[in-house]
């Protein structure tokens, strides 16, 4: 029976999975982005559904410090049950250590933080059939790079025992991302090696004891696309985590990140997502994936009764107590800049700009290449620095904003790009008083960036989506489109009201106009959108 990878598109990497009778969970690490670690809902392994997450209160995620980049904070959470209680070990590396929370149910509450000792990243926990429970971590650092591990009590985070460097990796370097499993008569440590990027790969290695020595799989790694970027769309696959289900089967989930564009000019911006795998066995036991095959989007294998849940509505209208949970912050959010309100959603912009930290800020994913993301916005400036919009936004130094701003008494929608340094207003247009709909249309190569009065639609211009990318602008995080709010260095007095949100995929490629010939009327010259020439 086909299924389509990935499982959960978007900016969702370093999947980790367990299973309570023939139900799922898996959570993801999300950086400086809160809530933290989404927790979805499976009955068949394919379609997942987010009920909630793990990390939703300050008090266990702390991300205000200004001056740490968007990929510190939340790196790599191990997902586990036991017991009657679900457990999730991960690393916030702007506090700088690895923290365990835990809850009854998978929706929650989960409790506050319990901070164990030893400093490194990438977690995870092996509950052992003897009662003992084992900690597994990243360290490098004095010349003991390696996993790490040490016997823990998991409620209070009391180490048990001492801590031993169990496994160096293979000669493929940047071991990481440990999760160690007891099944028969071995103890099976998967990892990372690689590099997080072109290079990863997931590598296997056993003992008979659960303090090694390990062997390292003699078949070599047992997934990796690092030799097929010329003719794979999906690159990167690693930091997996391996899961028996409930029909006796064997799986693995793990990233990946889709390239648009062409050989060495190939490039990502959604993100690293999360793909499914189907797991055998070879007869010296050793965990074989997908038949040792490289993954496909369209994967042709066995899988359990495929049970889809039901599509969410394309569009979110903000007029409940709570923002729906595929809605973000990145960092803490400033409980002034924000409200849910009349049946809007207000932002209040605060100083700070897209271009820094603390920016009045919230957003979900971009999870197709080619879907279009539209907002109505309510908003009179009532001065020259005020401005609110919609922006594509991977930091803070790699976005493009569309807003409604203000001068010498005339409203005008403003299109800017930040490529580094560079951040430059590439359009204007005035437009009259009242609600607008701003709009941008997404392919795999373009966005196009456009307004809507009167069901008349106007367009501004485009921004490339390699200028977005992991390899323009680094970080480990995927694009989000974002509703956004500042006073440009002042406080501003007048809030912005978005009254919904549109996120409609097109895999078809039908949108609002056509990509190719679509021209946006600024002053005094037309602007003609590039040819994308999309594969």
């Amino acid at each position: 029976m086909p299924y389509r990878n990935p499982v959960i598109p978007g900016f969702y990497p370093d999947p980790s999975i367990c299973r309570v009778g023939t139900d799922y969970y898996l959570t993801t690490s999300t950086f400086s982005w809160f809530p933290g670690c989404p927790i979805f809902h499976s009955r068949d392994l394919v379609h997942w559904k987010q009920i909630g997450h793990i990390l939703e209160r300050e008090s266990q995620l702390k991300l205000r410090e200004p001056d740490t980049p968007i990929w510190d904070g939340i790196h790599a959470p191990t997902l586990r049950y036991h017991n009657g209680r679900f457990y999730c070990i991960t690393t916030n590396r702007i506090q700088g250590g690895n923290f365990i929370v835990s809850a009854e149910r998978p929706e929650g509450p989960w409790s506050d933080p319990i901070w164990t000792d030893p400093k490194g990243w990438d977690p995870s926990l092996l509950f052992d059939e003897d009662g003992k429970v084992y900690c597994q971590w990243t360290v490098s650092r004095d010349g003991s790079h390696g996993i790490h591990q040490y016997e823990i009590d998991p409620d209070t985070g009391e180490k048990k025992s001492d801590v031993r460097n169990i496994f160096t990796g293979t000669t493929s370097g940047g071991t990481e991302g440990p999760h160690l499993y007891h099944i028969g008569d071995y103890y099976y440590l998967l990892v990372a090696e690689g590099g997080t990027h072109w290079g990863h790969q997931v590598v296997f290695a056993r003992s008979r004891s659960p303090w090694g020595p390990f062997e390292a799989c003699p078949h070599g790694p047992a997934l990796t696309h690092r030799d097929f970027r010329f003719h794979q769309q999906i690159q990167a696959t690693g930091h997996a985590d391996l899961i028996q289900a409930h029909d006796g089967s064997w799986w693995l989930v793990c990233l990946g990140h889709r390239t648009f564009g062409w050989c060495v000019y190939a490039s990502h911006h959604l993100g690293r997502e999360t793909f499914l795998a189907p797991v055998d066995w070879t007869e010296d036991g050793w965990p074989r994936v997908h038949d040792g095959e490289q993954l496909q989007l369209a994967m042709e294998t066995p899988t359990l009764p495929l049970q889809p849940e039901p599509q969410a509505e394309p569009r979110t209208h903000f007029n409940g107590s709570q923002l729906p949970l595929e809605w973000n912050f990145l960092r803490n959010p400033a409980a002034a800049s924000w409200r849910l309100t009349d049946q809007v959603l207000e932002l209040k912009g605060l100083p700070e700009t897209l271009r820094e930290p603390g920016c009045a800020m919230v957003g979900r994913r971009q999870q197709h290449a080619y879907v279009t993301a539209t907002t109505s916005i309510e908003f009179a400036p009532a001065s020259d620095n005020e401005e609110a919009g919609l922006a594509v936004f991977m930091d803070e130094r790699h976005h493009s904003a569309l807003s409604l701003v203000s001068s010498e008494g005339k409203r005008f929608v403003r299109f800017q790009r930040t490529i580094g340094v560079l951040s430059v207003e590439v359009g204007r247009v005035e437009i009259p008083e009242g609600p607008i709909d701003l709009i941008i249309e997404a392919t795999p190569r373009w966005y196009a960036f456009g307004f809507c009065i009167d069901h008349q639609v106007r367009w501004v211009g485009a921004a490339e989506t390699k200028y977005h990318s992991t390899e323009i602008a680094w970080g480990w995080t995927g694009i989000y489109f974002c509703l956004f709010a500042t006073g440009n260095g002042l406080p501003a007095a007048t809030p912005a009201r978005f009254r919904w949100f549109d996120y409609r995929p097109a895999t078809d490629q039908t949108f609002t106009t056509d990509m190719n010939t679509a021209e946006a009327s600024l002053p005094d010259k037309q602007f003609l959108l590039p040819q994308p020439q999309d594969q």
